[in-house]
Formats: structure tokens, sequence, C-alpha cells
């Protein structure tokens, strides 16, 4: 019989779930993925989290088995996020861009759902993972690209640092209220940045396209309550392009208007749930962060969240 760690609270050991019913809350957790295990009869997992804006926290207690993001799942529409995943105990194999890992109980990996992937857990396993978006991460596609299916050591240097953090983060992400989650989240955010920039050091050359792109997010940040902001404007303010400027976001996955929208929302996420704003109408937050129709910025805030924006108002004292 599978001896699951004792740090599975007894609520969570009381969904351990069989095979398909395993199989069915990843599907329906994260990306779409190919879940497979040799022995489904004796198969028991448990996957527990919360999504907090564009970024979701999982944890993940399991028997041996495999995930596997194959090209069909991909498909044409590809997701544009980022994996970065705890081994908290147990071993596994991590596989992508002809290259593969072995896992250790302490270790740390990152992988893009954009390309495949396989994780491979080869005993009992416990997992953390945070994913977000690529865009979200504002670090150069080369960065990214040579930290996939890498090794990462979670008992020294910064990745000690990171590696208590998110682990306490996912345990703890199902009683955290909605503003708390989604401020650790962020942090959670820029440890990983922080630490991948560690492991893999800066891009062999700092291009002038990765320099414009930077300062262009940060006009972006600096704007976003100004409806006007449109890459039109944005072009002209740093002398290049639309076409060029809209060539520079390709290269990173998303578009300029995108990012904008996203961006926005996030911003009215956090003020949605804030404590500290709970007198504020939700017309009244969306004006402030650029957007001029509240009843689009409803659907656009429900299609991109799955949630409306009252559902996130605290409750009033």
């Amino acid at each position: 019989m599978t001896q699951f760690p004792s740090t599975v609270h007894d609520d969570h050991r009381a969904a351990l779930l069989p095979f398909e019913g395993y199989r069915s809350a990843v599907a329906d957790a994260v990306v779409a993925l190919e879940v497979i295990t040799e022995h489904p009869e004796d198969f028991r997992g448990v996957l527990t989290g919360r999504t907090s804006g564009d970024m979701q926290v999982l944890a993940i207690t399991a028997t041996a088995h495999a995930v596997h993001r194959t090209p069909a799942l991909i498909g044409g529409n590809p997701e544009h996020y980022v994996k970065f995943t705890v081994l908290e105990q147990g071993g596994a194999m991590i596989v992508q861009d002809e290259r593969e890992s072995r896992l250790q109980a302490g270790d740390m990996t990152v992988y893009d759902t954009d390309r495949p992937y396989s994780l491979i857990c080869t005993e009992d396993v416990r997992m953390s993972i945070v994913m977000f978006p690529k865009s979200m991460l504002e670090l150069p596609g080369p960065v990214v690209a040579r930290s996939t299916a890498t090794r990462i050591d979670g008992a020294s240097g910064i990745g000690a640092m990171v590696r208590p953090y998110l682990t306490s983060l996912a345990q703890q992400a199902d009683d955290l209220q909605t503003h708390t989650l989604h401020r650790l989240s962020r942090n959670a955010l820029d440890l990983v940045s922080t630490l991948l920039e560690a492991q893999c050091g800066p891009a062999p050359v700092t291009s002038t396209h990765q320099t414009l792109l930077l300062r262009v997010l940060e006009y972006i940040d600096a704007h976003l309550d100004e409806p006007d902001l449109n890459p039109a404007r944005i072009a002209a303010t740093h002398f290049v392009s639309v076409r060029y400027l809209h060539l520079l976001f390709s290269d990173q996955g998303t578009t300029v208007s995108t990012v904008i929208r996203n961006r926005r929302l996030e911003r009215c996420y956090d003020a949605l749930s804030d404590p500290l704003h709970a007198q504020r109408s939700v017309t009244s937050i969306a004006l402030d962060n650029g957007f001029l129709d509240p009843a689009h910025f409803s659907r656009t805030f429900r299609t991109h969240f799955g949630v409306s924006p009252s559902t996130l108002r605290p409750r009033r004292a």
C-alpha cells in the first residue's frame, strides 16, 4: 500500500482519487495533458490548488505516473504558459527541448506549455507547482529557452530561498484570502524570475531588441490608466513603426494590445479583491484602469478570469 507523506492534510487524504478521477482533475486544473500510469488499478492521487488572476498554484501528491504535453494537445492554439515545479518528495524525470534531467527530492525545474514535454514520476511523489503566462515572466526568450528541463538545485543559493516559499504557498493556498493569495503569487513570480536569471545568467548578448521591449513594458505599466494607450502611441513614443512594435511582441508569443488588456485586468483584479478598495464600485475601478465601457469590462474580465468582477468583492464590514 502506498504510504503518502505525513504532510498531506487529513482532508486531502480523504480526497485521494483513483486514476480516472485524478486524470480528470488534472485536465480541469492545468493545460491539456495526457496522463498515464502502468498500474491504474493501484493508483491514488490528489491535486489541490487555486487560481489567482492569471496564475495557478497547485499541490500534487500521487503514486508513480507520467504526464505528456503532446503536439496534438498543443494544436494550433498554444497557451503561452510556463510551469515551475518543486519536487518535494520522490523521483522524476523532465524532458523538453531535447534535454532531459533527473530530479530528486528538493530539486526544481521549469517547462514551457507551448512545446511538447514529459514529466515522468518514477515513484510516489509530492510536488508544488506554479503556472503563469510567459508574458508575466518578463525575461528574454533565450533565458527561458535555456532553462527548460534543467535541474535547479533547491538546497543551495537562491534556490534554497525560493523552494520553501513556493512549497508553503502551494500547501496553504486553499486557506488564503483571494487578495492575499494574489499578492503572494506575484511574489512567487518575482522569485522564479530571479532564480532563472541566476541559473542561466543573462542572455549572451543584450540586444537592442530586448532593451526596447523592456522600455516599452515599463511605459505600458506607467500609463495603463490612460484609455488612449494603444500601439500607435507607444510606437511613436519610442520612435519605431507600429509594424516593428508588433514584431517585438510577436517574438514573445503575444501582442501589444493583449499585454495592455491583461495588465489592466490584473490591476483591476488586485483592486477588486483588496479589502482596502471595498467601498469603491466595480465601474470606478474599471474606469481608473483604462476601461471606458463598464459592460465591456465585465464581459472581458469574466472571459479572462472565469469569474465576474463582483465575485471578487470582499464583504464590507
